[in-house]
């Protein structure tokens, strides 16, 4: 999501080819968004049974090819509707700055959702078929994320779809593939992960606030204004942590998960970060530490429950 700069329909490079520039168009940083909810939900299954490994990484490489596809088409429905230029800020714009052709890039996203499908049948027949349909769904809300006449991204929908799909139900889906269920821990326990997930959504729309008000956009970040949407981070941040902490006061989750406060400091850097800046470039580093935040807050999660459930 960049600014309206308005620019020639045709890519302006053709040459820088690399792995580099097929790796960045994924937007690596956005996928641990998939991955750590994935991790989640198996970690909370532990204490169900045995853990199935094939259902465990069919589901993980779905989950990333899925987030993988998403960034794809964020990629060239901005291109379509001008808003990537050579000279955007962030790591969209492969299409302009590196010549990859458009149709090159929604190829390879419907691609990707063609593998995820396959994995999809797989994690299906090994637990329950009901799950091709939520499937189906959570691969809608990242077509239509960016793309169709009404994208999500379009409106204050976007933050809570994203942390929805891409937070709670990959880590109520991950739980359910291993244990047949969901039970409130797993949904109770998937509450910050959605939170910060759409965290992410938000600390982009933050930085983009100008350019998506400019192009007729009504994202949360617009409607509270920039003052407003950095405390609605803020705020955010710290209702996740004590989430946790009233989770292990309460016996649902084991003392170890106290860990995510490590991760604290990550949240503070961001909420820093985009009071102290005012130009896009500038809030970049307030963005990744965002995503890190989720990252290492999901992490340490994980771990502290693998840690409470083995000693």
């Amino acid at each position: 999501m960049q600014p309206n700069i308005q620019h020639s329909s045709k890519p302006v490079v053709e040459s820088n080819r690399g792995f580099q520039v097929w790796w960045q168009m994924t937007r690596p940083h956005t996928l641990t968004a998939a991955f750590v909810p994935v991790l989640l939900g198996t970690a909370l299954a532990l204490k169900h049974g045995k853990i199935h490994f094939g259902l465990f990484f069919a589901m993980l490489i779905a989950s990333l090819l899925i987030q993988a596809a998403t960034n794809m088409f964020n990629e060239y429905f901005d291109f379509k509707r001008g808003l990537d230029t050579a000279q955007s800020v962030g790591i969209g714009g492969t299409i302009v700055r590196d010549g990859i052709k458009p149709k090159t890039v929604l190829n390879l996203a419907f691609g990707f959702y063609g593998i995820a499908l396959l994995l999809g049948i797989y994690i299906c027949a090994n637990s329950s078929w009901w799950l091709a349909v939520v499937g189906l769904i959570c691969m809608a809300v990242g077509y239509f994320y960016t793309g169709g006449p009404f994208p999500i991204a379009y409106t204050p929908f976007g933050e809570i779809l994203s942390g929805f799909f891409m937070g709670m139900l990959i880590i109520l889906i991950a739980f359910f593939i291993q244990t047949g269920t969901v039970s409130s821990t797993s949904i109770l326990v998937s509450v910050p992960s959605m939170i910060l997930v759409g965290m992410i959504m938000l600390s982009n729309n933050i930085r983009d606030l100008d350019g998506d008000k400019e192009n007729g956009r009504k994202t949360v970040a617009i409607l509270l204004g920039k003052k407003g949407a950095i405390y609605l981070l803020t705020g955010m941040f710290t209702f996740s942590f004590l989430w946790v902490l009233v989770l292990i006061i309460t016996g649902v989750l084991p003392v170890w998960t106290a860990l995510v406060i490590l991760s604290a400091p990550k949240a503070m850097k961001a909420t820093k970060g985009f009071f102290e800046n005012t130009i896009p470039i500038k809030m970049a580093p307030a963005m990744k530490a965002t995503a890190q935040t989720n990252t290492i807050f999901g992490f340490l999660l994980a771990i502290g429950i693998f840690i409470g459930h083995y000693l």
